[in-house]
């Protein structure tokens, strides 16, 4: 089985972090979330807050090579509640 390389990314705060993994032909969204060293940030993932370019995905999809699976934040404010106090 073949090897892929696939790019985990965290934006966070004034800063991003970025990691490079490399996994088996096959691999998925939690394998590569899981291979990132992500440190005192582990518990910013959600399974339900990780995409690949993107778009939302789940734990289980299949990675290709040169993918790039993004760990999103949880919203510090609801749009609808931030459209309205800007229209009060």
């Amino acid at each position: 089985m073949a090897d892929i390389t696939v790019e985990v990314v965290l934006a966070l705060p004034g800063r991003m972090r970025r990691w490079e993994v490399k996994l088996g032909e096959g691999a998925t969204v939690e394998q590569a979330v899981a291979a990132a060293d992500l440190g005192e940030d582990t518990a910013l993932v959600d399974p339900r807050r990780l995409g690949v370019f993107g778009r939302l995905a789940t734990p289980g999809q299949v990675l290709h090579a040169g993918d790039r699976v993004e760990i999103y934040r949880p919203l510090a404010l609801d749009p609808k509640d931030a459209r309205r106090r800007r229209a009060r």
